[in-house]
């Protein structure tokens, strides 16, 4: 087992005094057998009435409320983990997913249907001759060993960027490009997965990166594909390995652009600049 603090603070400054609409947060981490929260702390400032909820994904979503007026909103949370994915590879598949092709059982097929929903004809044209060059169509190989390469292949051929505007690019554009973000290299590699049949998800959290420790990190994010058998496992193209202990996933989501940390609005004829910092250790 691991232990890791995770610190996280947004600040948004105003040039005037505004109304804050409400704001939603994702910051709390996903619990489950492989992940425990011991303690968990969240400040914010002005002062906000919080509603808690999950989604329909079960992320653990904070509804944010203010009163007033303020030229600066600032949220920080502070979280202790006890990590127990410590043998990331310690999975069984089923026997008739082993090897790829595979057909997803019925009932699965049903409840993942929005996790397979393809991209855009001309994106399926190129991503499939992007996924041809690692993988041909008479190649026996095993699906994890298929998702592995193509995780791979996005480390090793594309150029990782540090983007602070919101969005993400398609896929399209970073193949021209051959850069992007973390959240890029993970749509990329998700419409590559969904071209394979493949179920597919977005995973918004954070990377313990021991060389980079004394610095102001980011948020980090990968993508995750239903393997029967084995459930949903965590592929990291930014890194082009398999999501081991040292990812902390906070928010799931079908679509890329649809779990930022914070969101909300603000009313008022000021401008706003966005000041943000997360710092990740073993304790």
């Amino acid at each position: 087992m691991k232990r890791y603090k995770i610190i996280h603070r947004t600040f948004y400054n105003y040039t005037k005094m505004v109304t804050l609409g409400a704001h939603q947060l994702l910051l709390r981490p996903r619990e489950n057998h492989e992940l425990r929260i011991e303690s968990f702390d969240l400040k914010i400032s002005p002062e906000a009435k919080l509603m808690w909820h999950r989604d329909v994904e079960s992320n653990s979503v904070a509804t944010a409320s203010f009163s007033g007026e303020t030229r600066q909103l600032a949220i920080e949370s502070e979280v202790i983990i006890q990590q127990y994915n410590e043998v990331p590879l310690d999975f069984m598949v089923s026997d008739y997913a082993i090897n790829y092709p595979f057909i997803y059982s019925e009932e699965d097929q049903i409840q993942l249907s929005p996790y397979r929903i393809l991209p855009d004809e001309k994106t399926r044209v190129r991503l499939n001759n992007w996924i041809f060059e690692s993988w041909k169509f008479d190649e026996q190989v095993q699906s994890y060993t298929l998702l592995q390469r193509l995780t791979t292949r996005i480390y090793e051929t594309m150029t990782y960027t540090v983007r602070e505007e919101p969005g993400v690019q398609t896929s399209e554009q970073t193949l021209t490009l051959g850069s992007g973000s973390c959240r890029d290299f993970a749509l990329l590699f998700m419409e590559a997965a969904k071209c394979l049949g493949l179920a597919t998800r977005f995973v918004s959290g954070y990377l313990h990166a021991p060389l980079m420790s004394a610095q102001v990190g980011s948020t980090h994010a990968w993508a995750e594909v239903y393997l029967p058998g084995g459930g949903w496992i965590g592929f990291d193209p930014t890194i082009g390995d398999i999501v081991g202990p040292d990812h902390i996933p906070v928010a799931v989501a079908r679509l890329a652009q649809s779990v930022p940390p914070v969101s909300g609005s603000f009313a008022g004829v000021a401008e706003s600049s966005l000041d943000v910092g997360v710092w990740v250790s073993e304790c």
